[in-house]
């Protein structure tokens, strides 16, 4: 099941080769990178690419490259994954993006992690989708709003960063496959 998805403006599909140019540069960002604990060097993000591109063609779904038709070959990457990691809401899917600076404010997070939804609700069959980021995330944060994910005042440190870590505390935020449905009919 290896799924290619299209919304009306969007293209996600498996990682290219080619996607590794400008996803060095989108995690060399600093203002992208800006709520994650550092930027990567391009050795880092080729190793990010390739276990984001093997997770893909091992199940079918992971985080999408993501580009606009006519516009650009690649923007990023959105979609749903297990986490590598165990958190205090273990296990889990999650929800995710990462999108380079000039394609900010324009939806495409949005609308791309809905098509992504989708397939995790009604392909994959999962019950629930979380979402997660460091509090001080606010752009993020209104993207999981827009989707119908809810905070109920859940906040977990992510053990991936040390004790004292400023962006060890992160807020989480939920969507159940009975409200995206509920959504989905109004």
């Amino acid at each position: 099941m290896k799924l290619k998805l299209t919304t009306p403006r969007l293209r996600l599909r498996p990682w290219l080769p080619s996607d590794r140019a400008p996803f060095a540069a989108l995690t060399a960002d600093h203002e992208v990178m800006e709520h994650f604990p550092t930027t990567l060097t391009r050795a880092q993000s080729d190793a990010l690419a390739d276990i984001l591109a093997n997770e893909i063609a091992e199940q079918g779904w992971g985080f999408w490259a993501v580009e606009v038709p006519g516009v650009s070959d690649f923007i990023g990457f959105v979609g749903i994954h297990e986490p590598r990691f165990e958190l205090p809401i273990s296990p889990c899917v999650e929800i995710g993006w990462r999108i380079a600076k000039e394609h900010w404010g324009k939806g495409y997070a949005t609308e791309a992690a809905r098509a992504a939804l989708a397939v995790g609700f009604e392909q994959l069959g999962l019950e629930e989708i979380v979402s997660f980021t460091v509090p001080t995330n606010q752009r993020s944060q209104r993207v999981m709003q827009r989707l119908g994910m809810v905070h109920a005042d859940e906040f977990f440190d992510h053990p991936a960063l040390e004790a004292g870590h400023p962006m060890r505390r992160h807020i989480l935020y939920r969507l159940r496959r009975d409200a995206w449905r509920a959504a989905q009919a109004e």
